[in-house]
């Protein structure tokens, strides 16, 4: 097996080994989600996370899966205009995508992208820009996100670390809700709290926050696979 096939389905456990431990973490979090709100369902949130490396995008990739698994037509967008990663995990060109949708470029149809999962649609980064926070801050950015709401039950955006960039905040007032997601052993304290901080500042609806990468003593235990959750 070829390492970039390999690391996939380590990434994306939900869709590898839908079976697996982990992917039932997942559908635990995807029915948590379902809960907060079942009068007036979250429809588009955003997850990110105090710092770098904490595992957000796999985070909201797996959980994308699992919704769209679920029967809920979900359409997942990369909002890190800086560092994307969407694009791997799905292993799709990044030539066009959000960034090129912002500046008229292309349209929505022309950016959404079927992947191989039943009911789930993304929109990559497209190509770095030199302004992803005016950009994500446009009123094209919210008419697209109201578009999009219309077409989906469930739109998933992947946003920057709030602590390096405003992007997470910026993008807060026009979504439903905030997920941080926070790597256990990993994430400083001073760093979350800074992170909520700014969060809060930022008014935006932080719904939660997700642990994840917690280590459990042994691997041969049978509840290992949810140092991934």
């Amino acid at each position: 097996m070829r390492k970039g096939i390999r690391d996939r389905e380590e990434e994306l456990l939900t869709m590898s080994q839908p079976k697996s431990v982990t992917a039932e973490a997942y559908r635990s979090l995807r029915t948590n989600l379902d809960f907060l709100s079942p009068d007036n369902p979250l429809k588009t949130i955003i997850f990110t996370s105090s710092g770098t490396k904490e595992g957000k995008s796999k985070t909201i990739s797996n959980l994308a899966i699992s919704m769209a698994q679920a029967g809920k037509k979900t359409v997942l967008l990369d909002c890190d205009l800086r560092k994307p990663m969407l694009h791997r995990f799905f292993t799709m060109p990044n030539y066009e995508g959000l960034s090129s949708l912002l500046t008229n470029e292309i349209t929505s149809e022309e950016a959404l992208r079927q992947t191989e999962i039943e009911n789930l649609q993304i929109i990559t980064s497209g190509l770095i820009p030199p302004n992803p926070a005016e950009l994500l801050g446009s009123q094209r950015m919210g008419a697209l996100l109201e578009e999009l709401k219309e077409k989906f039950q469930i739109v998933l955006l992947d946003t920057p670390p709030v602590i390096a960039v405003a992007d997470a905040v910026i993008l807060g007032g026009k979504v439903d809700g905030v997920v941080l997601v926070v790597a256990s052993h990993q994430t400083h304290r001073e760093m979350l709290n800074k992170a909520y901080g700014i969060l809060k500042k930022g008014k935006v609806n932080l719904i939660g926050a997700i642990l994840n990468k917690y280590p459990l003593p042994s691997q041969k235990s049978y509840y290992y696979d949810y140092y991934q959750y």
